[in-house]
């Protein structure tokens, strides 16, 4: 099992914005730059537009639990930064259900194929 660590300074995520390589889909925004190390970087933002603490902190562990079961499928090197959007938390007054793993998971994997980051196995 790859180990991955997590982008926590604001440098780095600069760093991996402006590298301008990024893909899209109705939940999810992802930014991929190469980091040369042997092993990845995730960084998640979740904005306070999205919904409060609850709602933002569950959706943070829904990236963080969808990238843990598929990291042996990734390509090791990478900083990825991961922005969800506010499409991603459903309003109360709506009829949708809130969003479970598997649609957090399906969203990452599309993007990871999108940019080409999963190994071939």
């Amino acid at each position: 099992m790859r180990s991955f660590t997590s982008i926590k300074s604001n440098i780095d995520f600069k760093k991996v914005y402006n590298a301008h390589n990024s893909r899209a889909n109705k939940y999810l925004v992802m930014y991929v730059l190469e980091n040369h190390r042997e092993y990845n970087r995730l960084g998640i933002s979740v904005s306070k537009r999205v919904g409060n603490s609850v709602v933002r902190h569950r959706l943070t562990r829904l990236i963080r639990e969808a990238y843990r079961l598929h990291e042996d499928e990734f390509n090791s090197g990478l900083d990825i930064v991961v922005v969800v959007r506010v499409s991603a938390n459903p309003q109360k007054d709506s009829e949708q259900k809130p969003l479970k793993c598997a649609n957090i998971e399906s969203a990452l994997l599309h993007l990871s194929k999108l940019h080409k980051i999963l190994s071939e196995k």
